[in-house]
């Protein structure tokens, strides 16, 4: 059985969910993942129940990506924390009632400048809201897949190593089946980790995979070409390209079909 590849589509992107699974599905792809505060922000974002329909139609498979903008699991504030935790459950729902495969997360952050104190503490509630997300994810039956994020001068982010990652997914006691690992491998880049490392470490636990590239300075999801040896070695689920236009989309897989019309601004 092949893989599904896909695309991920963001809030920057100017069209309409159905605009891109034609478009995606159009130059050979089969899987499509939603950033929730797409569907949160874009006017005309249609309900799971249709989103199910569309995918059904348009013959693709779908993941969904947990909130990550004015969100802050790890928040050492319990009520921003909370709060966090229930939309991500909030995803939970959404993914299950349209068919999703699995739910993107990340493990949360907290400044940097902020007292040693204030770090642990927000450290120590993003394990335990990754714990609470985990078992709602068991209750629903949809897979949570933590991911590896990208180093951050101003932010302590709990999950930018293979060993930082590999803590926050052992402190939770939920199968695998509930508790998988999202591998983006443009953050693993960036972070200077290669991406071979977080299949050592975590091998079939991998459910989703990111594809993207940078130079090594900052994280900035250009197209990655040389995607194909990656998709033959990680053992994911599904592989997605995040990039920051739909035209990159295109350009990546070599496709000459224009991409229907965008608006990007700012990087990831």
């Amino acid at each position: 059985m092949t893989v599904p590849l896909g695309a991920a589509m963001d809030i920057r992107f100017g069209t309409t969910v159905e605009e891109f699974m034609q478009y995606v599905t159009a130059i050979g792809l089969t899987h499509v993942e939603f950033k929730h505060e797409y569907l949160a922000g874009h006017p005309k974002a249609p309900d799971p129940a249709t989103i199910r329909e569309l995918a059904e139609r348009y013959d693709v498979t779908l993941s969904y990506h947990a909130p990550f903008r004015d969100w802050n699991s790890g928040s050492y504030d319990d009520a921003v924390r909370r709060d966090s935790v229930d939309r991500v459950k909030r995803t939970l729902d959404d993914a299950s009632e349209a068919g999703a495969t699995a739910v993107v997360i990340h493990g949360g952050s907290v400044p940097t400048r902020y007292p040693e104190w204030v770090r642990d503490t927000a450290h120590e509630n993003a394990r335990h809201s990754l714990a609470a997300c985990a078992e709602y994810a068991q209750l629903v039956g949809v897979p949570l897949c933590l991911e590896n994020q990208p180093i951050d001068d101003r932010e302590q982010r709990h999950t930018t190593s293979p060993a930082d990652l590999k803590s926050m997914i052992d402190f939770v006691d939920v199968p695998p089946a509930y508790l998988g690992v999202t591998l983006d491998v443009g953050h693993a880049k960036v972070n200077g980790h290669d991406w071979r490392a977080f299949v050592d470490t975590f091998g079939d636990r991998i459910r989703v995979c990111h594809l993207h590239d940078n130079d090594g300075t900052a994280d900035q999801h250009r197209p990655l070409f040389e995607y194909e040896p990656i998709v033959d070695a990680v053992p994911a689920d599904c592989f997605v390209f995040e990039t920051k236009s739909v035209a990159d989309i295109g350009t990546v897989v070599g496709a000459d079909r224009a991409p229907p019309d965008t608006e990007v601004t700012g990087c990831e």
